[in-house]
C-alpha cells in the first residue's frame, strides 16, 4: 500500500459557479437514491476562489469540495501491487461464468495477486471446485447456503492485503479497472471505491430488455463521478464491484441480509465517518436477466431491500428530499386543477419567498451579486423536487397512484402526463438502442416491479417506514472557512 496522501480536487464541470467564483453549486437531483437531495453550496473567500480558478487545490479546501460533491479528486492510474490487494469473488452454481471471470482476472491482474472464490454450498461443488483449481484460485466452501452477504465475509475473512476486491461472478471487469481504482484509496479517509457497472457490450440480436439495460441498468449510477453520501447524486453502490479499504470494513455485510447488504455497509460506513467514492473511470460489464418475467422479478427483488434497510437506516430510508417550500410548490401544483389561481398563487408565494429568504443568507455572507445566485439555488431545488416527486409517484408510490387514477379523472390525466413526460425523457437522455414506445413500456415495467418489491418488503417487516417517500429539509447556509455548515 503506499503512503497515505492527502487528495488533489479538481472543480467539477457539474458545479454552477456564482459570484465571480465566490459561490459554488452543486445539483440537487440524483441518480442514485438521491433524488431531490441535498443540493452543495460552498462560499470562498477570494484567495480560494483564485486557488479553484487556477486549478487543483489540495487541503481543506480540497476536503470542503470532495465533501460537497462540487469536485472530482485527481487521480492517477497506477500499476497494481499484488501484496497491497486482493479479489473476493462468492459464487453459487455458475461454474461457466466462473472461469470466464478467473481467466478476466489472471489476464489483467499481475501475478501474485490472490483470488479467493467462496462458494455457497453449490449444488455442482465438483464443477466449481475443478474451475477454481485450474485457474490458480483458492477455495472457501459454505455447507450450507448463506447469502451473498455472508460469502463475502467468509472471503474477507481470508484477506490479509490492505485491500479487498469484492467482484461478484456475473461481472467481467474491463482492462485497467483496479488500476484506476487502487489510487483512490491512497486517501487515508477513504472506505470504499466502486466503478461503473455497464450491461454487456451490444450485440447482434439483443432483445428489448437486453438494449433497454445496455441503456439504463439498475447497476449503472452513470457517467459522472460523486462522493457518495446520504441525499447526495449518488447514495450507495451497487454490490456487484467493490474495492474497499481492509482495515475499514470491520465484520464486512450483515449476513442477515439477502438483498442490499451492499446498501447497508456504505450507510454504516458513511455514518461511522468514513469517505465513499463513485468512480466510472473505470468500468466493469455485468451480465444481466433478459427474458421479461426473471428481468421484472430481479427488479422486484431489488425492491423488496427497502423496507429492511429503512428499519436500519431511518434518516436515509425516504427516496425524495424536499425542502419546506417546495412541498408548498408541489402542494400548489397539485392543487391547480382543484384550486385554480389560488393554488398557483401558493405555487408563486413559495418560490417569491424561497428567493427572498436565499438573497438575504447570500447577502449576509457577502455575496455580491446575491439574487443571481439565489436563483441558481432556486430553480435547481425546484426542477430536482418536481422531477424527483415524478418518479416516486411512478415507481415507489405507483399503488397509490393507481388507486387515485381509478377514482378521479384529473388524478388519471396527471399520471398519464407524468409518466409520458418521464418516459420521453429519459429515453432523450440515455439514447437506447430501442424505440422510444418499448422504451417507454419497458421503463414502467421497471419502475411497476420495484414499486411492488418495496410495498411486498413493507408487508413482510410490517413497517410503513419505506412507503413514506418524504422527508422535509431545512436549508443550509453556505458552507463557510470553518468547514460546518449551520442552518440559516
Amino acid at each position: 500500500m503506499r503512503p497515505p496522501t492527502e487528495p488533489l480536487a479538481t472543480l467539477s464541470p457539474r458545479t454552477h459557479v456564482c459570484d465571480g467564483g465566490r459561490s459554488l453549486l452543486g445539483v440537487a437531483g440524483g441518480v442514485a437514491g438521491g433524488v431531490g437531495g441535498e443540493s452543495g453550496l460552498v462560499r470562498l473567500d477570494d484567495a480560494e476562489a483564485a486557488a479553484v480558478a487556477a486549478g487543483p487545490v489540495g487541503g481543506e479546501l480540497a476536503r470542503r469540495l470532495l465533501d460537497a460533491d462540487l469536485a472530482d479528486p485527481l487521480v492517477t492510474p497506477r500499476p497494481v501491487d499484488a501484496r497491497e490487494v486482493s479479489v473476493v469473488v462468492p459464487v453459487r452454481d455458475d461454474a461457466v461464468r466462473l472461469g470466464r471471470l478467473l481467466a478476466a482476472l489472471r489476464e489483467d491482474l499481475p501475478p501474485g495477486v490472490e483470488v479467493v472464490v467462496v462458494d455457497d454450498a453449490s449444488r455442482a461443488r465438483g464443477e466449481v471446485a475443478a474451475v477454481v483449481l485450474a485457474h490458480g484460485a483458492r477455495l472457501v466452501a459454505h455447507r450450507r447456503n448463506r447469502g451473498p452477504a455472508a460469502a463475502r465475509d467468509s472471503g474477507l475473512r481470508e484477506v490479509t492485503t490492505p485491500c479487498v476486491a469484492f467482484v461478484d461472478v456475473d461481472v467481467v471487469p474491463e482492462p485497467g479497472w483496479l488500476e484506476r481504482l487502487l489510487p483512490h484509496l491512497d486517501d487515508p479517509s477513504l472506505a470504499v471505491v466502486a466503478p461503473r457497472v455497464l450491461g454487456p457490450a451490444a450485440r447482434p440480436g439483443d432483445g428489448a430488455v437486453a438494449r433497454y439495460e445496455q441503456a439504463r441498468s439498475s447497476l449503472d449510477l452513470g457517467p459522472a463521478p460523486a462522493a457518495v453520501r446520504a441525499g447526495g447524486r449518488v447514495s450507495y453502490l451497487p454490490g456487484a464491484c467493490l474495492l474497499a479499504r481492509t482495515a475499514a470494513l470491520g465484520d464486512g455485510f450483515d449476513p442477515r441480509l439477502r438483498c442490499g447488504e451492499d446498501v447497508d455497509l456504505v450507510r454504516r460506513l458513511l455514518a461511522a465517518g468514513w469517505r465513499v467514492r463513485y468512480e466510472p473511470g473505470a468500468h466493469v460489464r455485468h451480465e444481466h436477466r433478459t427474458g421479461v418475467a426473471a428481468w421484472a422479478g430481479r427488479k422486484a427483488f431489488y425492491g423488496t431491500s427497502a423496507a429492511p434497510l429503512a428499519a436500519r437506516h431511518p434518516q436515509a430510508a425516504a427516496s425524495l428530499v424536499l425542502r419546506p417550500w417546495t412541498v408548498a410548490l408541489l402542494g400548489g401544483l397539485v392543487g391547480a386543477p382543484l384550486l385554480g389561481r389560488r393554488a398557483l398563487a401558493v405555487t408563486g408565494a413559495a418560490a417569491g419567498l424561497a428567493l427572498v429568504g436565499r438573497t438575504r443568507g447570500l447577502r449576509r455572507d457577502g455575496s455580491p451579486r446575491p439574487v443571481r445566485a439565489a436563483a441558481v439555488v432556486v430553480l435547481e431545488e425546484a426542477v430536482a423536487a418536481l422531477w424527483g416527486s415524478g418518479s416516486v409517484l411512478l415507481r415507489e408510490q405507483w399503488p397509490t397512484a393507481l388507486l387515485a387514477a381509478v377514482v378521479s379523472r384529473r388524478a388519471r390525466r396527471t399520471v398519464v402526463v407524468v409518466g409520458v413526460l418521464d418516459a420521453v425523457a429519459d429515453h432523450r437522455r440515455t439514447g437506447p438502442r430501442l424505440g422510444l414506445l418499448p422504451y417507454a413500456a419497458l421503463r414502467r415495467l421497471d419502475d411497476v416491479a420495484y414499486g411492488a418489491g418495496v410495498w411486498a418488503g413493507a408487508l413482510r417487516e410490517g413497517s410503513v417506514r419505506a412507503l413514506v417517500p418524504v422527508r422535509v429539509s431545512r436549508p443550509r447556509r453556505p458552507t463557510g472557512r470553518g468547514g460546518a455548515a449551520p442552518r440559516w
